[in-house]
């Protein structure tokens, strides 16, 4: 039984979420789009970040709100999908009006899965269709968007490596609906939420079970450093009525949902970012919405490797463990 009334991340108004994304490159991009401007904080742990216009969201920086968000692929290459988002924005209309012109607000941060196929990047063409996408908001788990190339349990290198991909949750608690997305790239291990059951992560030497990576950190230290093809990133999104200031100590109680259910997490090999975006008119506390981030988030990490399938030479949960098929 869930702690909270569980609902689509659909059902939170004034955000759409899309996707694109490329299975035979094995990448892609995902957008979160809020047409009515989003005030918008970040929280970011990890320690090799690929992002863009992360600095507009410091409480200090004049900019109130953002028009658009995305997770991409393709590590700093994937940043051009940004480009695709705000052309697809401007001509909607969406953004911030600088005198004449149209000026959309849109944020992104990346995962590293060119260890697959570096060869195709998520580009500004790609951003744009994870737009036109979004206008069917519609919500799917596993190997989508940006989470077409993710993996997990890299501690060893990527021959040990098992299937991720990308996760939505939400709960409602009256009128207040929290709800999280995210793409696992982690380089760690994952874990159930409620349970602490691992789910997926390193695999052993006849990959039919799995190691705990935690301890293989510390037995290659040395080694360790070499793989850096990590990073988990992420949005909450909330009807809550809270500004910049309040959403980036939303973002950082809501990236604990990250160490509750990823070990190793935050390391210098990673990159882990979280948004927090408030996009409603609900009256509640950051500490409030800050505690539901992090569960749903927690929750949204369990989804990403539940939901997703064996591809690229990488087995899923499902076939290691036993998982279960896409929910929304």
């Amino acid at each position: 039984m869930e702690k909270w009334q569980e609902i689509s991340i659909s059902d939170i108004k004034n955000v759409r979420i899309g996707h694109a994304d490329d299975e035979v490159n094995a990448t892609g991009t995902t957008v979160l789009i809020f047409e009515n401007g989003a005030a918008c904080g970040l929280d970011v742990r990890g320690g090799g970040p690929a992002s863009r216009e992360s600095q507009l969201l410091n409480p200090t920086m004049s900019n109130q709100k953002i028009h658009g968000i995305v997770l991409s692929g393709g590590s700093a290459f994937g940043l051009d999908s940004a480009g695709g988002v705000m052309k697809y924005l401007e001509e909607k209309g969406i953004g911030q009006k600088v005198g004449k012109a149209i000026v959309p607000i849109v944020c992104a941060s990346c995962i590293f899965d060119l260890n697959i196929n570096d060869k195709v990047k998520p580009d500004a063409a790609m951003g744009y269709a994870a737009c036109v996408d979004s206008e069917q908001n519609r919500v799917r788990n596993g190997c989508v968007g940006a989470g077409m190339g993710a993996t997990v349990g890299k501690i060893r290198g990527d021959k040990s490596a098992m299937k991720s991909g990308l996760g939505c949750y939400a709960v409602q608690v009256g009128k207040l609906q929290v709800g999280a997305i995210v793409v696992v790239n982690a380089i760690g291990d994952v874990y159930e939420m409620d349970s602490n059951r691992q789910l997926a992560g390193l695999l052993n030497a006849k990959k039919d079970g799995l190691l705990d990576s935690e301890l293989e950190a510390v037995k290659l230290l040395q080694l360790v450093s070499k793989f850096t093809f990590n990073t988990t990133i992420g949005a909450i999104v909330t009807n809550a009525k809270l500004d910049k200031t309040q959403m980036n100590k939303v973002a950082a109680m809501s990236s604990n949902g990250l160490a509750r259910t990823i070990r190793p997490i935050n390391t210098s090999m990673d990159g882990d970012s979280i948004y927090a975006a408030s996009c409603g008119n609900v009256k509640s506390s950051p500490d409030v919405v800050g505690t539901l981030g992090a569960y749903v988030l927690g929750k949204a990490v369990n989804q990403a490797v539940l939901c997703a399938e064996s591809k690229f030479g990488y087995p899923s949960s499902k076939d290691i463990l036993g998982g279960k098929k896409d929910e929304v």
